[in-house]
């Protein structure tokens, strides 16, 4: 049984949504089955985004995270950020994170 296209308005609606996402979640591109998918993932998201914000990682939790996942070190951050002493002032959170800093550390990450 398919459930209703319309705007999910509680978690009952949430949930049902969720079921039937996951009965659709194979569907062929190109079908009536996968624009269904299309329509009640973007229903869900929008649901999830008012409901259950996930708010940014604070910048210095990302950034070790970010090291952690990919097998890297606080040395690999010297070329980015400046010299080993300027590394742990910052990953300690001693001294913040400057404009010019935060750059590279987009461009170089």
């Amino acid at each position: 049984m398919m459930i209703e296209l319309r705007p999910i308005k509680n978690e009952t609606d949430y949930h049902a949504a969720l079921k039937e996402i996951e009965k659709l979640f194979d569907a062929e591109p190109g079908t009536l089955e996968f624009d269904r998918l299309d329509i009640l993932t973007t229903l869900v998201e929008a649901y999830e985004q008012q409901h259950y914000p996930i708010d940014p990682p604070e910048p210095i939790e990302a950034i070790l995270y970010y090291l952690e996942s990919r097998g890297l070190s606080q040395g690999d951050l010297e070329p980015i950020i400046g010299s080993k002493e300027e590394v742990l002032e910052i990953l300690n959170r001693k001294k913040p994170l400057t404009l010019e800093m935060i750059r590279r550390l987009h461009q170089h990450l």
